[in-house]
């Protein structure tokens, strides 16, 4: 179905909300056995969206007051804000889960079928969970990196099946889904139309940072924002210890070297 694949299209473009995390980060460990392939559907993807998707993107922006994309903008995070609670409740943030309870009844009510985010301002943000970092919680690995349509793993594309059947969309005909799905797609693409030039002015290859960008993003939202310490972290940090104990030459002492 046309729709459903737009509407796939348009939740994995996310990634390029997150380049600017990417920007000056270590890179990540290369986890990609099928980068090859990943390659090839990358390049189809990029050129599916050059051609058609960014275009009428950029036509959605001009004739479409801001206003206007904010409420549908919250409409769909509002629409997908179900598999958010799933989550929760599945990762034992039950406390939580109630706050994103509230957050979803207020914004469906009050906020006219979640047109308006009114719970932000009284203090319920919205979370981001889906059933990737669920499994991650539950100790699954994220196993080998993953490009269908747009950046993912084999542990974090199982999110498709529980966002697509809480998706109250996805049950009614086609007629109604297609069109939904369509401007789900236009309406996610005009938003990162600033983020997605970013990228390609800064990347002397997009396939790589796309990766990287989107691993980097994955262990941030596994964590909660608070990922472990590892790569130059780990080498600070041993710094600082040595210096502590009084190593003031930068050489080499029990395996490490102090640089000043």
């Amino acid at each position: 179905m046309i729709g459903c694949r737009l509407y796939n299209f348009s939740r994995l473009l996310i990634l390029t909300g997150v380049l600017s995390l990417a920007t000056g980060c270590a890179t990540t460990q290369n986890n990609d056995p099928l980068e090859p392939g990943n390659r090839v559907v990358f390049n189809v993807t990029e050129t599916l969206d050059k051609h058609l998707i960014k275009p009428l993107a950029e036509s959605y922006v001009d004739a479409t007051p801001v206003p206007v994309r904010t409420s549908v903008t919250n409409f769909f995070n509002n629409l997908g804000y179900l598999n958010v609670i799933l989550n929760d409740f599945l990762q034992g943030k039950f406390e939580q889960g109630v706050t994103d309870m509230l957050r979803f009844t207020y914004n469906t009510t009050f906020g006219i079928g979640g047109l308006f985010d009114i719970s932000t301002p009284i203090g319920m943000p919205a979370n981001n969970e889906d059933f990737g970092q669920t499994l991650a919680t539950w100790g699954v690995d994220q196993g080998s990196y993953l490009y269908l349509l747009g950046p993912s793993s084999t542990r974090d594309v199982t999110d498709q099946v529980p966002s697509t059947l809480l998706n109250p969309f996805f049950y009614m005909t086609g007629i109604i889904f297609a069109p939904i799905s369509a401007l789900n797609a236009v309406n996610t693409r005009a938003n990162l139309l600033e983020a997605s030039n970013i990228r390609d002015e800064a990347a002397l290859d997009p396939y790589t940072f796309t990766r990287e960008a989107y691993l980097q993003q994955r262990e941030f939202q596994v964590h909660d924002g608070e990922p472990p310490a590892s790569g130059y972290d780990d080498i600070f940090g041993d710094a600082g210890d040595a210096g502590d104990v009084g190593n003031t030459g930068g050489e080499e002492e029990s395996g490490m070297l102090v640089i000043e």
